[in-house]
């Protein structure tokens, strides 16, 4: 969520920002700024009630004490009038900051200076690529018919026990899944990063204070008699980690991850480019989450890039990074870097992973908060990566390793494998 005093402090520069997400903040800053006069205007006159009463107090003690009961019980009545018109100013108060809080949640965060305008996928900048991203030169077979050719991964069995979008993996299909979960987690440890093992649903506060409500509930899978939400992320359950927390800034950098299966509806998606592996309602991936200094998190956001990086080029898959343009920047990012792999079956490019920098969004809704050097308490700055998600790398392995004797295991995968090839 942004500060309402950036807000109140430059209220154009805000809603040019947010025009870059294509994002018409005008109407909603407008009304924010009224009522954030009428609030500070109540407070004001609530403060000054409140010293009137304070005031009054003393007076009424000091004439008890003169003797001078009937004109301490002449402001005894004036008390009364002042506690009423406080009352009402609490209530004023209370229904004012809810419904700005209500207009708040409704902005995304503004976008970082180098984004770049744009309205889709087709606007983002590709940073640069790397590996043999060329074509099969036969009739190569999608991830989607090998899975059935070696019965690794079974689309109708997910269906039969679920529904669509609930793969069940088999035999080589679910060791190769663990391996590279195994890989992924003991990578990010030996490069500093601490593994949690998060719950899998969260409460709405959770929810909330990453950035999934309000604007991704209908993405969100609802339990809701217990009111909990199945996470489309281990995001969402690791950054609340920190929530309502005031760290040190000698705390810094704070880097942990996470390994968890995902739940999304994915509501609307359909056609050949959601088909097999995808997109799924529920799918495996390994996230790492920092908390950071507001002055080196950019410089974090880069070395998280190059980090996930390295571990595609380790499974010797074709890639580039793109920096995302506005138009198809999160809701809660200031700057996104995807990184996609190259399908030579597909002959299409698959997203496998966002790494993005939320600055002090998220920090602002978790109450996440840090002492700095000159003991000033301000907000931390969040940020986060999937590292990676397995689905379009199973698809991207299982299609680009394809021989006539079967699908090749990249050699890092080895160990946690126990086999060199599925055939």
């Amino acid at each position: 969520m942004l500060q309402i005093q950036t807000i109140r402090e430059n209220p154009q520069f805000v809603i040019e920002r947010l025009a870059i997400k294509n994002f018409d903040a005008a109407p909603i800053i407008r009304d924010i700024l009224e009522l954030d006069v009428v609030i500070r205007n109540t407070k004001k006159k609530l403060d000054e009630n409140l010293q009137e009463q304070n005031r009054i107090a003393k007076e009424i003690g000091n004439l008890f004490r003169n003797g001078q009961a009937a004109e301490a019980n002449e402001l005894k009545a004036k008390t009364a009038e002042l506690k009423a018109a406080e009352k009402e100013m609490q209530t004023a108060l209370a229904e004012k900051s809810a419904e700005i809080d209500r207009k708040m949640v409704l902005l995304p965060n503004m976008p970082h200076s180098s984004v770049a305008p744009g309205k889709g996928a087709e606007d983002n900048e590709i940073i640069y690529e790397e590996g043999d991203a060329s074509n099969f030169d036969y009739d190569a077979l999608p991830h989607w018919e090998l899975v059935k050719k070696y019965d690794i991964i079974d689309f109708d069995l997910g269906s039969k026990i679920t529904g669509a979008g609930f793969p069940v993996y088999k035999g080589k299909g679910a060791r190769l899944q663990r391996a590279l979960i195994n890989f992924f987690l003991e990578s990010a440890i030996d490069n500093g990063f601490t593994e949690i093992q998060p719950p899998y649903v969260v409460n709405e506060d959770s929810a909330y204070a990453t950035g999934q409500l309000p604007d991704k509930e209908g993405q969100m899978y609802h339990a809701e008699v217990d009111n909990l939400y199945l996470i489309p992320t281990a995001e969402v359950p690791v950054t609340n980690i920190y929530r309502d927390t005031i760290l040190k800034a000698s705390d810094f950098p704070i880097r942990n991850c996470a390994y968890s299966a995902c739940f999304r509806r994915e509501a609307g998606s359909y056609g050949k480019d959601v088909r097999g592996l995808n997109r799924l309602h529920q799918f495996d991936k390994v996230e790492i989450v920092e908390i950071e200094h507001p002055d080196r998190s950019y410089e974090t956001l880069e070395k998280m890039k190059d980090y996930v990086a390295s571990l595609i080029r380790q499974l010797g898959l074709p890639f580039h990074v793109l920096r995302l343009c506005g138009g198809d920047i999160s809701f809660t990012s200031a700057l996104t870097y995807d990184l996609e792999v190259y399908s030579k079956a597909q002959q299409r490019w698959l997203e496998v992973s966002s790494v993005s920098n939320f600055e002090s969004f998220q920090a602002n809704r978790l109450k996440l908060r840090f002492k700095d050097e000159n003991g000033k308490t301000r907000l931390a700055h969040a940020l986060n990566g999937s590292a990676l998600a397995l689905p379009r790398i199973m698809a991207a392995l299982i299609e680009n390793n394809q021989t006539p004797e079967g699908i090749v295991i990249p050699e890092v995968l080895h160990k946690y494998t126990g086999f060199k090839i599925i055939g």
